[in-house]
């Protein structure tokens, strides 16, 4: 098996034998050099050839923002990896790196040294499995198949009543294509699931709110359901949909993680299908993991329908393969049209049956 190269970009000595540490302990990793700020790492890719790189925000000559920004005028397909501090500023940074064309982030422990405090190990398990799912080949999803049975007859059309959204791995910018074409006047409330921390999603609902002109938040326990209106789950807390009365409002716990995730796109699905049964549409975007796939099943059998993006479009296609691969997907679109096929399938009512789009093959 040939192992994943990654080339080491952070102007700190102490932080690049730590992550060097980390990724060598991997027999399917190899760190094949290291770089102290940007300009160096631009001259070390061509030398080099790496398949990942990880880049750090902020450094000296060259930042990180700049760095991707060249990276991917010469290397449109290289990964990067970012690593941020745990900090609004960083948290902002980030997302400017992301707009600019980073691939993912992994957000330093307060403390970056030799031991394993400070969330130290969780930092490294974090980051290896991105090396490895952005490293890795990635294949296409397999063909859309029927859905299974719901569990009761449908009716004809079912009016559409809520959109819920999964997403993890390239999201926020796929997010930020996809409200480019949802109407600020789309008569259902839109939820969101996007695997982040805190800080990072309150500054993603600002910036999709900046972007799309929507009314976008990120929610807060109680707030009311409102049409229109945009809920980005904080991180850090499961977000679900609750009864009260004849009004619904947001309810968010920190129940345990699942997935590995809190927020979970399943613990939404489930809800979301609990509440508005075949009156769901969801959508599975790019995303590593499988999270969303038994929620997705939650949706299907109240009589809701999800699609997802293909496999071309995405960062990792991990997330709509698992629900394309369960047998759920009505349909598999590139992500410059799932806006215009989402809008239509609220605007028209639910559409049953499978479409028959052909997903594309996705290069690594």
């Amino acid at each position: 098996m040939t192992r994943i190269r990654v080339l080491l970009v952070d102007d700190s000595v102490v932080v690049r034998k730590v992550l060097a540490d980390a990724l060598s302990g991997d027999p399917d990793v190899e760190v094949i050099g290291t770089a102290a700020n940007g300009s160096i790492a631009l001259q070390k890719i061509p030398q080099v050839n790496p398949d990942v790189v990880i880049l750090d925000v902020e450094m000296p000559d060259m930042d990180g923002l700049e760095t991707v920004k060249r990276i991917r005028a010469g290397w449109p397909r290289l990964p990067v990896i970012m690593c941020s501090s745990l900090t609004e500023r960083g948290a902002d940074t980030t997302l400017r790196a992301l707009a600019n064309g980073a691939s993912d982030y992994v957000a330093k422990p307060s403390r970056l040294n030799g031991s394993q405090g400070d969330g130290l190990s969780g930092f490294k398990a974090e980051l290896m499995a991105k090396v490895k799912a952005l490293g890795a080949s990635c294949t296409s999803l397999p063909p859309a198949r029927p859905v299974a049975p719901v569990a009761r007859p449908l009716r004809g059309r079912e009016a559409v009543s809520a959109l819920a959204i999964g997403c993890s791995t390239g999201g926020p910018n796929a997010l930020t294509i996809l409200f480019e074409g949802i109407p600020r006047d789309l008569p259902v409330p839109i939820f969101i699931v996007q695997h982040m921390p805190p800080l990072f999603t309150k500054l993603l609902a600002d910036r999709l709110a900046a972007s799309s002109g929507l009314t976008v938040t990120e929610a807060r326990a109680g707030d009311l359901v409102e049409l229109g209106c945009v809920y980005v789950a904080p991180g850090d807390f499961h977000m679900t949909v609750a009864r009260d009365g004849a009004r619904l409002r947001i309810a968010l716990n920190q129940d345990t993680p699942e997935n590995s995730c809190r927020p979970a796109v399943d613990v939404l699905f489930r809800s979301v299908a609990k509440i508005y049964g075949a009156g769901v549409l969801a959508t599975v975007l790019t995303g590593m993991g499988h999270d969303g796939a038994r929620g997705a099943r939650a949706i299907v059998d109240a009589g809701g329908s999800l699609i997802v993006q293909d496999a071309a479009s995405c960062v990792v296609p991990s997330m709509p393969g698992a629900v394309v691969a369960a047998g759920l997907a009505s349909g598999v679109f590139p992500l410059d049209r799932l806006a215009q096929e989402l809008v239509l399938r609220v605007r028209r009512g639910a559409v049953p049956a499978v479409t028959t789009n052909s997903p594309r093959r996705m290069e690594a």
